[in-house]
Parts: structure tokens; C-alpha cells; sequence
């Protein structure tokens, strides 16, 4: 698990209500830790597919007949499915955020701990990257994004210092970024702050909500009549997504009612939203911040 030391594993799994000869997706494979729990507890019938666009996540492959990795974004869910003639699953988990191993490797420029490149791609492949975004958006695109996914107060002041250094010399690495920022981090909140810019800037480099928002939306079509959907969240932005998408479907507005004032709402939450016990967190500290959604099928 020195990879990605999964969170909620068993809280995940067990709300999946696994059955042995059941298709099964893991949307966020990383280092393999809730696909191999699901895996056993399926029977030789059972099949697994998985996703993961890191290339990094190749090399935790699981050698089972049951298995299949696709090296894709998850956002592409029902169309992959269908490559391997499969339409319907009994239950789909999702571990969102950053892996472990993709905060801990200096050179992806995840961590605010390692004077690294900006990147923060999780998708190798992808061409925008941290860099781009710190060096080529306008003014008010920036203040934009740390303002909506960085929850900043201060964005537009965050935005104007980084355009005005950009105008001397390119914004290479993340401890330049934090030298340009120094006088918007008192030590009291440094990390919390640079934490908060990261996840905007991070957001943005991945499409992170509208992939969030493309894999919700196929769901309703996707899970069986009493298949189970599992999600794993870390920050409130993700959080809000997936609790507005269960109770409504929607991702912003209220459903409409009919004659009678009843609503139809595809999806219905399943039991009361699950945290990590004191223990995990002790254990994990990443876990801290992880809240565990779980819906089935409103019929």
C-alpha cells in the first residue's frame, strides 16, 4: 500500500453490497487497494473493470482473469464499458483526489513540500498543465479559479501578484510560485493557503468537477435496478457535486415537481453519509477530510 494507502476501504466496499458473480467498476484504480478488497469477495463469475489515466497506475496491475485495467479517464465510463459488451454493473466506486504516490513524487508538482515543475497532470499525456495556468491565463481567469476552486477570499489580489511577476520571468516551479505569493502566506496559515491555491490550479489542470459532473450524469444509466454507487470525496466542491446529484439529480436548480408536488429524481442516497474513525485518521492522516456518499436506484 506504499503506493496509495486507501481510505474508507472497507466502508467503501461493504456499501457496494457485493455480489459474487456481479460486475463490479473501480473508477479510480491507483495502487489497486479497493479494487483488490472487491476482488475478493467476488466469485469466479464476478468481473472487475478498472480505470486510471496515470500511467504510474499501470504498474499495480492485478494479474485475475476477473480484472481489466482501461488507461482512461473515468469520464469516458459508459463508452469503454461498452468496448467489453458490458451495459449494465452492479456497483461503481469512486476514490476521488490525488493518490498518495501522485503527492509524494516530487516531480508530478502535486505537493507544496518539493520545489518541482508545475505540472500537476494527472493524465501525462494532457497538455495543459500547472505551468500553463500560472503563466498563460488572464488576470481575471485566474482570480477566477482560485476564487471558485480554491474558496480564496483574496483571489483577485493572488491573481494580480502572479501576473505581475509572470511579466519579469516565467513562473517555473512551485517554490517560485510560493515566493511570489509569500506576503499572502502569514506562517500561521502558510499551508493551509498554498494547500488551497494548489487544489484551485490542480482542479482546473484536470477538468476535475466537469469529470466529476460527466461520470455522475451516466450513472442512472449505468447501475443495474439495485446496483450501489460508492463515492469517496476529500474537499467540499466534489462533496456538494455528489450529495446535489443524489438527492436531485441535478447539479445545480431544484427538480422539477409534478400535479401532485412528488419530484423524480433518479437516484436515492443509501444509509447516512460515512467519515473515517479517529483510528483511520490517526493511521492515514490524508483521510481527514474523506467523506464516504453511497445511492442506489430510485425506483
Amino acid at each position: 500500500m506504499s503506493y496509495h494507502n486507501p481510505v474508507l476501504l472497507y466502508e467503501s466496499v461493504d456499501a457496494l453490497s457485493i455480489k459474487p458473480d456481479g460486475v463490479y467498476v473501480d473508477v479510480t484504480f491507483g495502487g489497486g487497494g479497493h479494487s483488490r478488497e472487491i476482488l475478493s469477495r467476488l466469485g469466479k463469475e464476478g468481473r472487475l473493470f478498472a480505470f486510471d489515466q496515470d500511467p504510474d497506475a499501470q504498474q499495480n496491475k492485478i494479474d485475475d482473469e476477473r480484472f481489466v485495467l482501461i488507461a482512461e479517464n473515468f469520464r469516458y465510463i459508459s463508452r469503454f464499458l461498452k468496448f467489453y459488451r458490458v451495459k449494465k454493473v452492479d456497483g461503481v466506486l469512486a476514490d476521488l483526489g490525488v493518490s498518495s504516490h501522485q503527492f509524494d513524487a516530487a516531480e508530478r508538482g502535486f505537493s507544496t513540500r518539493f520545489d518541482a515543475d508545475l505540472d500537476m497532470r494527472m493524465d501525462q499525456k494532457a497538455v495543459l498543465s500547472a505551468k500553463n495556468v500560472v503563466n498563460e491565463y488572464e488576470e481575471e481567469q485566474l482570480a477566477d479559479i482560485l476564487f471558485l476552486y480554491g474558496e480564496l477570499r483574496n483571489a483577485r489580489a493572488l491573481a494580480k501578484d502572479i501576473v505581475n511577476a509572470r511579466l519579469v520571468s516565467n513562473i517555473e516551479t512551485s517554490f517560485q510560485l510560493k515566493e511570489v505569493l509569500q506576503r499572502h502566506l502569514p506562517k500561521a496559515k502558510e499551508h493551509k493557503i498554498l494547500a488551497q491555491i494548489y487544489q484551485a490550479i490542480r482542479i482546473e489542470v484536470n477538468q476535475e468537477l466537469e469529470v466529476l459532473k460527466e461520470f455522475l450524469s451516466q450513472i442512472p444509466e449505468l447501475l443495474n435496478e439495485d446496483g450501489r454507487l460508492s463515492v469517496i470525496s476529500y474537499h467540499s466542491l466534489e462533496d456538494r457535486l455528489v450529495k446535489r446529484f443524489i438527492r436531485t439529480g441535478l447539479f445545480s436548480g431544484e427538480p422539477e415537481k409534478d400535479f401532485y408536488g412528488n419530484i423524480n429524481v433518479p437516484l436515492k442516497k443509501v444509509g447516512k453519509l460515512i467519515i473515517p474513525t479517529p483510528a483511520e485518521i490517526k493511521n492515514n492522516n490524508r483521510a481527514r477530510s474523506a467523506k464516504l456518499r453511497v445511492a442506489t436506484l430510485n425506483k
